[in-house]
């Protein structure tokens, strides 16, 4: 069973920098799309980025585009999430999740949280002074 594992979490500070890693031990991911989302205290989960399985699709939504990137490592086994200028409103526990679309797929992002069928346990991120 595919077992996605987050990392890079941490307390930064308003305008600071943070990167997190998605990685699935004993796996390769080089045939999943990757959706990061979050999840703030008594908000509803949201999409943050994707990217598709091909890596020729991205997603940002709109409160991250300019700030936050997402890659994928050349070995494809390890996604990042690059997130510059980090506002206190993106303190949140953040998700990966992944999915393995038919080839004719492959070039899509998915956004919605139900398109995925791997999740991670997740990785806290607090911006805060």
């Amino acid at each position: 069973q595919l077992r996605l594992v987050e990392s890079g979490g941490g307390l930064v500070q308003p305008g600071g920098s943070l990167r997190l890693s998605c990685s699935a031990p004993g796996f390769t991911l080089n045939l999943h799309a990757i959706g990061w989302f979050r999840q703030a205290p008594g908000k509803e989960r949201e999409g943050v980025s994707c990217i598709s399985a091909s890596d020729a699709s991205t997603y940002y939504a709109e409160p991250v585009k300019g700030r936050f990137t997402i890659s994928r490592a050349s070995g494809k086994n390890i996604i990042y999430l690059q997130m510059n200028n980090l506002k206190p409103e993106d303190t949140a526990v953040y998700y990966c999740a992944a999915t393995h679309p038919p080839n004719y797929y492959r070039d899509y992002v998915f956004r919605r949280g139900d398109e995925y069928d791997y999740w991670g346990q997740g990785t806290q991120v607090t911006v805060a002074s």
